[in-house]
């Protein structure tokens, strides 16, 4: 669920609806790429992710969320599998908090489960007559079972273009707390730009997403990203 741009982008846009009726559904996901604010997770490889979500009108939720990784290397880890709850508060008829926390797993090499990892999140949303804006944040004490702090800040604005098209212009960075334990590209830290289209179709939702990083990486440099999901409620 790390989708944080791709804990999913209909995940990170929970802060921007009021809270449903109590309900469970399934959204089904097949994209180009699964990107983890603007990295790949499957060597620039295709993704097919599913979620099983639980949303009570009180505002509680609780869920789950599967993808294919690949790490490259030696290395045989090919499922991530992440478990998540919190809470959705409307605070005004303009504000809204989704806070909760999660917890990311990983399967099919012998060292994949040392890899989980706890991560709390909150998640503000604003709506206005020119669009919603996202500020975001996450954090683990222990990323990817290093016993290392790691942060993300999110910004991010939906802008409706017509009745059912919306442009969203996201920007976030990602620091470590120990570079010596974690780092990216040599550094301690990251800077991702994402714009993306999303619309939909005959029940299909629709992204397709640019982005790049500011960082030196084959798996995270500029790419043109295409996702196709479909949800389920019962």
């Amino acid at each position: 669920m790390k989708l944080k741009n791709g804990l999913l982008i209909t995940a990170s846009m929970l802060a921007l609806a009021a809270p449903v009726s109590a309900n469970f559904s399934s959204t089904v996901t097949l994209a180009s790429d699964y990107t983890f604010n603007g990295v790949s997770q499957t060597q620039n490889d295709p993704a097919l992710q599913a979620s099983l979500d639980y949303a009570a009108d009180s505002g509680w939720y609780l869920g789950s969320w599967a993808s294919n990784v690949d790490f490259g290397g030696s290395d045989d880890t090919n499922i991530e599998w992440d478990f998540y709850a919190g809470n959705y508060w409307q605070l005004s008829d303009r504000f809204g908090l989704d806070a909760g926390i999660a917890y990311y797993t990983y399967h099919g090499d012998d060292a994949s489960s040392d890899y989980a990892y706890p991560e709390a999140y909150a998640k503000f949303g604003y709506s206005s007559s020119v669009g919603s804006t996202e500020l975001n944040f996450w954090y683990s004490w222990d990323y990817f079972g290093l016993d290392v702090d790691h942060y993300i800040v999110m910004v991010a604005h939906t802008f409706e273009l017509a009745k059912g098209h919306n442009l969203r212009l996201v920007f976030d960075r990602s620091l470590s707390d120990d570079e010596r334990k974690w780092s990216w590209d040599g550094s301690d830290a990251y800077n991702h730009y994402r714009v993306e289209y999303l619309t939909s179709w005959k029940g299909f939702d629709f992204n397709l997403a640019a982005e790049t990083t500011d960082m030196d990486l084959d798996t995270a440099d500029e790419r043109v990203l295409l996702s196709v999901a479909r949800t389920f409620s019962f």
